[in-house]
């Protein structure tokens, strides 16, 4: 069971502690009651799949925001092997909101760069909530220039509300650090697979999102802006948040139809938090099967066929 729920998940939170409750009254009573349970556990069933199955798209902002879901740093723990992070810009400091390193995927070498949030206040300092200054962008981008010289794959897992906006970091170039990034990545000749596996906002997730194919989680979100800070734009409301996110088609299905993204990695019904492991082997499967269709590829048509990727999004007709 999931302690830390979300107010639409309220209805499968009580049925589940009422299970586990039954449970543990049988046990300790030695009563039989394995009908009840059942009986509760096909209701949960039930219900989880007419809650899952019906998602708002602020809903899923809510769930890719979940605290208990899987960061970049559990993936690289739990599906990887031989991680070597690396740290620093070589410029001004180490941002610990993006993470980078060497690691084995299977039998892969590969690059893995990715934000990274914290599990309490503490930590949650240190990451700067998975903000990432300047700095962080410019550590990305040396990491993955390093990974070309050694013709090895990076993959950037993204998952930033968005980059930090404070005044040191606009005085150190936070605008160009990321503009810098998209055109960098855009020439490097490895392969690059995005994967977003929560919350993708604005030029803070684009700094390290530009690739041959990007990905994104079922409940993950990917946006030019946050649905609150839409809000607060064009209605002077954070609380229109969730009208924001309907109308900013920011969801992995919406964003798939639209051309924007090239996959929607599935996550266990009711979402990553609830079932991290299996959740880690989705994205697992999908990175290796990505990384194997770009590595197909020669240089020359994987660079081009990455430059026409990002230049077809937008395109639209206008009625005569």
């Amino acid at each position: 069971m999931n302690g830390s729920g979300l107010d639409f998940e309220k209805p499968i939170l009580e049925l589940e502690r009422k299970i586990e409750e039954l449970k543990k009254f049988t046990t300790s009573e030695k009563i039989n009651l394995q009908s009840e349970i059942k009986k509760l556990e096909d209701k949960l069933e039930k219900v989880k799949r007419e809650v899952f199955n019906n998602l708002s798209s602020w809903q899923r902002v809510q769930i890719s925001r979940h605290p208990k879901r899987p960061y970049t740093l559990d993936y690289v723990r739990t599906i990887m092997s031989d991680f070597i992070e690396l740290h620093g810009d070589r410029s001004f400091s180490d941002d610990r909101a993006i993470a980078c390193g060497l690691a084995k995927l299977n039998n892969f070498r590969i690059m893995i760069i990715g934000h990274q949030k914290g599990r309490d206040i503490k930590e949650n300092l240190k990451r700067n909530f998975g903000s990432a200054h300047p700095e962080g962008y410019r550590k990305a981008i040396r990491v993955m220039k390093l990974a070309e010289k050694f013709d090895v794959p990076v993959f950037c897992f993204i998952d930033t509300p968005g980059a930090y906006p404070g005044i040191g970091a606009e005085e150190r170039g936070q605008a160009e650090a990321i503009a810098y990034n998209l055109h960098e990545m855009a020439q490097i000749a490895v392969p690059i697979i995005i994967v977003v596996i929560g919350e993708g906002g604005s030029g803070g997730a684009l700094g390290i999102g530009v690739g041959d194919k990007i990905c994104v989680m079922e409940n993950a979100y990917y946006s030019v802006i946050s649905p609150e800070g839409c809000a607060a734009i064009l209605w002077r409301d954070r609380t229109k948040a969730p009208e924001a996110a309907k109308v900013l088609k920011i969801t992995a299905d919406e964003l798939l139809e639209l051309g924007i993204i090239d996959e929607v990695i599935k996550e266990p019904l009711g979402g990553a938090h609830r079932n991290p492991e299996q959740a880690m082997k989705n994205v697992k499967a999908s990175m290796i099967k990505n990384l194997k269709e770009v590595s197909a590829l020669d240089k020359d048509e994987m660079l081009k066929t990455r430059y026409e990727k990002f230049r077809k999004i937008g395109i639209f007709n206008e009625p005569s």
